[in-house]
């Protein structure tokens, strides 16, 4: 794992981490329809859909726990400059610093949504074609 990604100092590589991430769900038809055949080659559905599936949870875990755990690191870097500014430092770099921060802080959350909204979508596919051979 890029340590960008676990530090989260830069929003932009962060996000281009996530988007490498979220690739089994970007080609989630193309994957399914190489583990899932058609009924005129058949293999063992059950298992190919089960481990699909498994591989799918993984990445949402791991990806969730990593937009949360950046939304801590940011939500503690804003709460430090809020305080540090707060105590009478007009520093203009310092506001730079702390607008920058919410604003990352801003574009975590979002990231959050794209994260529900991407599941959504991948699992919408994986069930037409597992249902009839796994049971969530």
């Amino acid at each position: 794992m890029p340590v960008a990604i676990m530090e989260c100092p830069d929003i932009s590589d962060f996000q281009q981490a996530l988007k490498d991430l979220r690739k089994p769900d970007d080609i989630i038809v193309n994957t399914i329809n190489s583990v899932v055949p058609t009924d005129s080659f058949r293999k063992d559905e059950v298992t190919a859909c089960k481990g699909l599936y498994d591989r799918l949870e993984e990445g949402y875990k791991i990806r969730d726990n990593l937009i949360k755990n950046c939304i801590s690191v940011t939500t503690e870097q804003v709460k430090k400059l809020k305080e540090v500014k707060e105590a009478g430092n007009d520093d203009i770099q310092l506001t730079k610093h702390l607008k920058q921060e919410q604003t990352k802080l801003r574009m975590l959350r979002v990231e959050l949504s794209v994260e529900e909204l991407i599941k959504e979508r991948t699992f919408k596919v994986f069930n037409e074609r597992c249902r009839k051979f796994l049971k969530l």
